[in-house]
């Protein structure tokens, strides 16, 4: 299917592919900061708070939702270098406000000058500090949610392998939208879609994965590409979104299967017409899966 025309227009404006490639992070940042703007229709509350000893996080509450609340930690995409808080604002505000589950957004540590697996340590931290903190956050931490977008899906899914092979805490679902779960970049579509020039090209990949993983290897080392876990059973149920035109769809696919035959409840949806990104853009099909996200989150999470 060719691409969705109501993005040819935000592809025009980003130039196709995120401008990375020849500059450095600090660059990177300045040229991509900000963020569509936030509603506050829907939310109780949002409050700036720090987790963990020390990380910067946001708590978003939902009108009208009974304590203790169910809780989605949530970590920005941004291939572990750029994105914030801030970048994943809008997104986590309207999560909030249309599915009623508290979202906790996390500021982890950013590559290069942090690189792997300081966001890996970060992320679990967090989620550890959540559920040990959640009486005084006004969150049940039997309905505590992962999830994350891109880079920040890779952490959510990393989470949940480390929380059931560490013991806790328990993750009642994880929500997983066009992650990056193989940095060997071996899949068809890494090349096929790589190609088409729709924000993430094979340079922009190999670039984002230098500053996080460095040039020594290790891509196949789980903590970084959750997809050679050596085991994808006993972990919570998951909704894994991909795009059709994601050089990256392949790899989720995958991980989706993964947990599949592990026997792990999954719903795999893939966005046609689509490229990676998607979910931030004012258009027709972001808007259908984030209604799908809601209704996904408050089946799995609100009683």
């Amino acid at each position: 299917m060719p691409i969705d025309p109501q993005l040819l227009p935000i592809i025009e404006l980003l130039g196709g592919t995120l401008p990375v490639v020849g500059k450095d992070a600090a660059e990177v940042r300045a040229m991509l900061s900000g963020g569509a703007p936030r509603r506050d229709d829907g939310l109780r509350s949002v409050e700036d708070i720090t987790v963990a000893g020390g990380l910067p996080a946001r708590i978003y509450r939902a009108e009208g939702t009974p304590s203790p609340e169910p809780v989605l930690v949530f970590f920005h995409g941004g291939g572990w270098v750029i994105g914030g808080i801030d970048s994943h604002d809008a997104t986590c505000a309207s999560i909030a406000a249309d599915s009623g589950v508290t979202v906790i957004s996390i500021d982890y540590r950013l590559a290069p000058e942090h690189k792997f697996p300081a966001a890996v340590d970060d992320a679990f931290g967090a989620t550890v500090w959540v559920a040990e903190h959640a009486a005084e956050l006004g969150v049940d931490p039997q309905r505590l949610a992962v999830g994350g977008d891109s880079a920040g899906g890779n952490l959510a899914a990393v989470v949940a392998l480390l929380a059931r092979d560490d013991g806790g805490p328990a993750i009642a679902y994880q929500l997983l939208v066009y992650p990056a779960t193989d940095h060997t970049q071996t899949h068809p579509s890494i090349k096929e879609n790589g190609a088409l020039g729709y924000v993430l090209g094979v340079d922009t990949l190999e670039w984002f994965r230098e500053q996080y993983l460095g040039g020594a290897g290790g891509f196949d080392e789980w903590r970084a590409s959750p997809l050679h876990a050596h085991r994808f059973d006993d972990l919570p149920p998951a909704f894994v979104i991909t795009a059709e035109l994601d050089p990256l769809r392949d790899e989720g696919e995958a991980y989706a299967e993964r947990l599949r035959a592990a026997g792990v409840p999954t719903r795999l949806e893939r966005a046609p017409g689509m490229c990676h990104g998607f979910y931030a853009f004012p258009i027709d099909e972001s808007r259908r899966i984030h209604d799908e996200i809601t209704t996904e989150l408050r089946k799995a999470l609100l009683p």
